[in-house]
């Protein structure tokens, strides 16, 4: 999509009003939390991640597993069987 210019108007309070066809082309409604990028000459907008960042560091064995080691072929077997499972019941 190519680069649209619209223009706007800081209020007295320092308050931008983003244009109609900005909210629309980037589907920010109401409450939408976005980051503010700021230089000598440029401001950008990009919507705030919903969730913090993370690195698999951060996370790696937040799941305890208290049993004995299973190997891939055992995972599939789970997952296949239990995807049966759901599909006799309709669930997919």
């Amino acid at each position: 999509m190519a680069t649209k210019s619209l223009t706007t108007t800081v209020s007295t309070k320092g308050q931008v009003i983003l244009p109609k066809e900005a909210r629309e082309i980037t589907q920010w409604g109401a409450g939408a939390k976005l980051r503010v990028e700021v230089s000598p000459n440029r401001v950008v907008l990009t919507r705030q991640p919903l969730f913090p960042e993370t690195r698999p560091e951060d996370v790696f064995g937040i799941l305890k597993y208290d049993g004995p080691p299973v190997s891939i072929e055992e995972m599939d077997a789970a997952i296949s069987e239990e995807v049966l499972s759901r599909h006799a019941r309709g669930r997919y």
